[in-house]
């Protein structure tokens, strides 16, 4: 059966997810996009035009929009401060909603719209896309698999320069607000640890474009002893990491590491004598479903499943709060100089 689908947000985000939809044969036979919402009337006919949506609804006013279509699907990918009142019409008119990240602009509401979709009995999932991708998968098969131990910490660094231009740039905290949600949230993933407090260091250093925060060192706790580290930096000229971050994850037996792109490597203890006993290598597994590491199409394909079977997609917005709170838990240390206990 086919789902009806409205689009609220047409900008610049919005043609990902467009092409998302329309690249991926299940997706494009799953769901049809009945209306698009934007308060640019001509940025929605823009979006329409571009994808050829010429029976799509097209209009300024979301409740308006979801009454004439009886959408079953909201696509939220508004700015953050729209967030809360997208979501709630779309709960609202009793549909399953799919949000941009982050889930909300404060924790309080958050936890709001975790609440409205409880009692509207709807799914509300936020876009996590860079979970899944392949390293990432490949990363959480690995300590599942008990190939290098328990886990015992995990370690990050993300130092690239991009001249994004525009809002970005006058942001405030913009590497922890826009960027690293991405890194905090693959380290749930990847550990299947809960955070629990964290202390953050948020610079702007000499040199910066940006008006606020491209910059940042965090020291998360995660449950059963996890130490979790995140080096980053929006502003670093020079040789550059990969967008995923270079990871190296430290086991009870051996360690992995991940560039962010093509390597891995991973090791356990070797057997020599004397100070340094050496190390002998081990397979790192591809992932067990190769339908998980597309990234935005592999979202929105959960999204639907969820929909279709009642169960909770992986990116449950009373999940992803929980990666919202590490960034929101990381500013406020920032700002306070002191550790902060994450609570959701």
């Amino acid at each position: 059966m086919t789902l009806k689908a409205a689009l609220c947000g047409c900008g610049a985000m919005a043609h990902g997810w467009m092409r998302a939809l329309k690249t991926t044969p299940a997706l494009a036979k799953a769901i049809s996009i009945v209306g698009l919402v934007d308060l640019d009337r001509s940025v929605a006919l823009s979006l329409a035009e571009a994808f050829d949506l010429t029976d799509a609804v097209v209009g300024t006013d979301l409740d308006r929009v979801l009454d004439e279509t009886g959408a079953d699907l909201l696509f939220d990918v508004v700015v953050p401060p729209a967030r809360r009142a997208v979501v709630a019409s779309g709960l609202r008119h009793g549909c399953h909603v799919l949000s941009e990240k982050p889930m909300a602009a404060s924790l309080e509401e958050a936890r709001e719209l975790v609440a409205l979709a409880g009692t509207a009995g709807r799914i509300h999932a936020v876009v996590q896309n860079r979970r899944f991708i392949s390293g990432v998968r490949r990363m959480r098969r690995l300590v599942e698999s008990g190939a290098i131990g328990e886990l015992t910490g995990i370690h990050c660094d993300f130092f690239l320069a991009p001249h994004f231009g525009g809002f970005r740039e006058r942001m405030d905290n913009v590497l922890l607000l826009d960027m690293a949600i991405h890194t905090f949230d693959a380290a749930r993933f990847v550990s299947g640890k809960r955070p629990l407090s964290v202390y953050c260091l948020e610079t702007n250093p000499a040199g910066s474009w940006y008006a606020h925060g491209a910059s940042a060192n965090a020291i998360f706790r995660f449950s059963d002893d996890v130490a979790f580290t995140y080096r980053g930096s929006w502003c670093a000229e020079g040789r550059r990491t990969s967008w995923e971050s270079a990871w190296r994850l430290v086991g009870s037996k051996g360690m992995l590491t991940w560039d962010g792109e093509e390597t891995f490597e991973a090791a356990v203890a070797g057997e020599g004598e004397g100070l340094l006993r050496g190390h002998r290598p081990v397979e790192v597994p591809a992932p067990p479903r190769e339908a998980e590491t597309h990234g935005h199409a592999s979202v929105i394909a959960g999204f639907l499943e969820a929909v279709r079977s009642g169960r909770p997609p992986e990116t449950a917005g009373f999940d992803n709060i929980n990666s919202l709170a590490m960034v929101f838990g990381a500013i406020e240390s920032a700002r306070t100089g002191q550790p902060v206990t994450i609570q959701v």
